[in-house]
């Protein structure tokens, strides 16, 4: 019975031994040199295997945050495009509708403004659209694609197919421990027969998977790289292009801005120098003698013809039409005149009139 019960321990531990050595041997352990070799190429392929699966992954979730990215910023920018063009309608309404006393330098800029806001907005249109088709579109094409899911689906049966030949290799170690029993029977060497010709089977089954799988999922690695790399270059020089654009907007939209505020600033610099009139005791009166004969009365009055339009740009001033008679009843050193017109009594330029020597009574009487 003890003899029974140790030759029974020396056979499990023969059996444990032999499916220990054929498992090593097949994953890459000690063997003979032939399968040495097939089981290194193996391993090294079950690990570029899991070094594609990673990297194609990684890359597939990047190209998700752009998308994702790309998406939030049309949302935006096209809220900002609509907040734009709302400012530009509204400058162009005030350029077009309002004036002012001192003159029209808002409103010019203003309507100039509202042009240059607006070839801004479409620029900013044609960036969002660009983004939007050439980049976004294309990279979500690849991530909703199915190559990358076909070489994964390749992958997956290499791992089925390996996990297989991997329990294959425990039932041949087992079944070649019966045959080497004492009493051998035909039946257990033919299934020792049909599993190492499964055996077989699967390991060449996944060696081509494998390869099969490789290829697939390096082919989708490389195409996520190029089209990745393309597509941002391509966002790059579109963001490149828009800023560029808007920035030769903006230097032209400043210079008229500047030359507009110049010329505002020239106007109310000569208006200083001239307006408010003078008072009547700080003025020479240059006509107040009778130099001028039969065109001036005792104090010095004389007619004048309009021969330049004049706006008022305050209540003490006065509007002129060409063609207008005036009454000058004082001119002053600094170029301004005091008259009448119409009726109504201011100052204006005095180089806007001409003195006349004779005129129409009819026209005498509509100074008054």
């Amino acid at each position: 019975m003890e003899a029974i019960r140790k030759q029974a321990t020396k056979l499990r531990e023969q059996v444990a031994k032999q499916q220990q050595a054929v498992l090593k041997q097949f994953v890459g352990g000690i063997g003979g040199s032939d399968n040495l070799a097939s089981d290194e190429n193996e391993a090294q392929q079950h690990q570029k295997l899991e070094k594609l699966y990673i990297s194609t992954r990684a890359a597939k979730h990047f190209q998700r945050d752009i998308v994702r990215g790309i998406e939030g910023y049309i949302v935006t920018g096209t809220k900002q495009v609509e907040i734009g063009t709302k400012l530009s309608e509204d400058s162009r309404k005030y350029g077009t509708e309002n004036t002012c006393t001192t003159g029209s330098t808002l409103s010019k800029v203003a309507l100039n403004y509202s042009r240059a806001r607006t070839q801004i907005e479409k620029e900013r249109e044609n960036l969002l659209k660009l983004l939007g088709t050439q980049v976004a579109e294309p990279i979500r094409a690849m991530v909703v694609g199915s190559a990358l899911e076909d070489a994964r689906h390749l992958a997956q049966r290499y791992d089925r197919v390996r996990q297989e030949a991997e329990a294959q290799v425990i039932d041949v170690a087992r079944r070649q421990a019966r045959v080497r029993e004492t009493n051998v029977s035909s039946d257990n060497i033919l299934k020792l027969e049909a599993a190492e010709t499964k055996l077989h089977e699967l390991k060449s089954n996944m060696a081509t998977l494998g390869k099969e799988a490789a290829a697939a999922m390096a082919a989708v690695e490389g195409q996520q790289q190029r089209l990745t790399l393309q597509r941002l270059i391509a966002m790059v020089e579109a963001e490149r292009t828009y800023h560029q654009r808007v920035l030769e907007i903006l230097d032209q939209l400043e210079g008229e801005m500047l030359s507009e505020r110049q010329g505002f600033e020239a106007h109310h610099v000569a208006a200083a120098d001239i307006s408010p009139p003078p008072p009547a005791y700080e003025t020479e009166d240059l006509f107040a003698s009778h130099t001028y004969d039969g065109s001036t009365d005792g104090m010095g009055y004389f007619l004048g013809e309009v021969i330049h339009a004049y706006q008022a740009e305050s209540d003490v001033e006065l509007t002129l039409a060409v063609g207008d008679y005036v009454v000058v009843r004082k001119v002053t050193n600094n170029g301004w005149a005091e008259g009448e017109c119409k009726g109504r009594a201011g100052w204006f330029p005095f180089e806007y009139v001409e003195r006349r020597e004779r005129v129409l009574a009819s026209k005498v009487a509509e100074v008054f």
